[in-house]
């Protein structure tokens, strides 16, 4: 696929009908689609230790799930199944450029992309999801079928991993072929079903929990909060029941507690959540530091890593960049590497020499080396 690739979408359209709304089946997505990466190929990644892979199959009435890796023997069964790999664009650069396909939605919405491979039936149950997700056709047909929209209280059959939906009611079914993709938004049930053998490319979005970010939030707060803070009740009034907690006194808790949440200890707490990375980056001495050499020395090209989770955010007194769960503040004049960065994914020369001219920004892409955040070619 060209890096290039658009979805044959009204994005403006989308975003104001569909997006966190309802589904949208999106025929031929991708014009001429190519794959880029085989079921033979997929297959061969989940053989890998340090990549997370499922199979899931569905034998008589029970749903079974298997994590990987595996090896050869575990391709040969006897009932439908599903292999499901996880951050796939981790590894195949090729899959990673399927994300600019969103490049629309915030770039730190975007979690990975997951690609599965289905035998004829394969399936994984009809399920919803708390976040986003393109669905986009590689090899092959799957049959999607929508059906309700799902709370934490619709009921799942027992399982001790897999949330597989014990009434599933169909609203709406389509058939894909390869270049088709469908949305579908959290919560919404869907059951996909591969009609032959098939693969499927899944853009998930990150969706972090509202408890996950209050408690970064408040985590951050108590960072700055003075200690010693008590709580006061000046202009108290005599009490008349005895043991009572008044009305009153909770109001004065309340209000105490609104002015400690509203005090501006900063807001870079949600830039380090969300740009937290799926799996620890283990950095290598000798790997860094041959890398600083070589950008020092004038290097043709620094690159985006595809595991990279990589946002900014402007401050009043510079730019604040969030960089695989870690921020560091600099000086304006980094903006124009950066963007250029977060949007083709590279600086090559001469806009590197230039960059690196600069020595905020000679910091910013060692910070950048450093978090896993870039390589350098």
């Amino acid at each position: 696929m060209s890096t290039k690739a658009e979805l044959n979408l009204d994005r403006e359209q989308f975003l104001a009908r569909y997006w966190q709304r309802k589904p949208l089946l999106i025929r031929n997505a991708i014009e001429n689609f190519h794959p880029p990466l085989s079921s033979h190929q997929l297959a061969g990644l989940a053989l890998e230790d340090e990549v997370e892979s499922r199979i899931i199959e569905q034998r008589d009435n029970s749903w079974l799930l298997q994590h990987g890796p595996f090896c050869n023997a575990d391709y040969k069964r006897d009932v439908p199944w599903t292999l499901l790999v996880q951050a796939v664009d981790h590894y195949i650069p090729e899959v990673a450029e399927l994300r600019k396909l969103a490049d629309f939605i915030p770039q730190w919405r975007v979690d990975d992309v997951m690609v599965s491979y289905a035998t004829d039936g394969g399936s994984v149950g009809p399920h919803f999801d708390n976040y986003d997700v393109f669905l986009l056709q590689g090899e092959g047909q799957r049959l999607w079928k929508l059906g309700q929209f799902c709370d934490p209280d619709s009921a799942l059959l027992p399982h001790d991993e897999l949330r597989i939906l014990s009434l599933f009611e169909t609203q709406q079914e389509y058939l894909l072929n390869p270049g088709d993709m469908l949305y579908v938004p959290p919560g919404i049930a869907h059951w996909g079903i591969a009609q032959g053998e098939c693969t499927t490319f899944s853009i998930g979005f990150r969706a972090p929990r509202v408890n996950d970010m209050l408690s970064r939030f408040v985590d951050h707060l108590l960072e700055h909060l003075e200690p010693d803070q008590f709580y006061h009740d000046a202009l108290q009034t005599p009490a008349s029941r005895a043991g009572e907690i008044r009305p009153r006194d909770l109001e004065r808790v309340l209000a105490q507690i609104q002015g400690a949440l509203d005090q501006d200890e900063g807001n870079q707490w949600f830039g380090e959540l969300v740009t937290e990375p799926r799996y620890e980056h283990l950095s290598d001495d000798d790997d860094l530091a041959e890398a600083r050499s070589l950008l020092a020395e004038g290097a043709t090209s620094v690159k985006l890593s595809p595991q990279a989770k990589l946002a900014w955010q402007q401050e009043a007194d510079g730019i604040l960049v969030f960089a695989n769960g870690l921020s560091q503040l600099y000086p304006l004049s980094v903006l124009t590497t950066l963007i250029t960065l977060c949007e083709h994914w590279v600086v090559a020369a001469p806009a590197l020499a230039s960059a690196m001219d600069d020595p905020a920004t000679a910091e910013l892409l060692d910070y950048l080396l450093e978090s896993g955040c870039i390589y350098v070619e």
